[in-house]
């Protein structure tokens, strides 16, 4: 099943929330991308049924090793293009908003070459799959 840009948003969010919390419930994940309850319910039955997500009986979301290799490869995205635009001189906000627009159409290709080139400046580290 391929996942839509929205799907992959969801995922990624799941990720972050799950590095700052122990347990992360749909309620968190509509707080944190400021949508309503059913958007975030009706999105998790389909990660769900995807394959990309469990629920626990307590309500709590767990990424599955398909949904978290996603995840981390969205958000790996994320980091290392708004450092790399941040770098370049660009504004921390407009840089993550870019980022985000940017991350779920880039070609594994020129991802890649924008990570070898900002390896190769050698500012610091670019961030690494999780």
């Amino acid at each position: 099943m391929q996942l839509q840009e929205s799907g992959e948003m969801y995922l990624e969010t799941i990720l972050k929330l799950s590095e700052l919390n122990p347990v992360v419930r749909s309620l968190d994940v509509a707080n944190a991308m400021n949508f309503s309850k059913p958007s975030v319910s009706r999105a998790v039955g389909l990660l769900k049924d995807g394959g990309y997500l469990l629920m626990e009986r307590d309500g709590s979301l767990i990424l599955t090793d398909a949904g978290r290799e996603i995840a981390s490869k969205i958000y790996e995205r994320h980091r290392l293009l708004t450092e790399y635009f941040v770098f370049l001189g660009v504004s921390p906000e407009t840089a993550a908003e870019d980022a985000c627009k940017i991350e779920h159409d880039i070609s594994d290709e020129s991802f890649e070459a924008i990570r070898r080139h900002a390896e190769k400046l050698g500012q610091r580290k670019f961030a690494k799959r999780i």
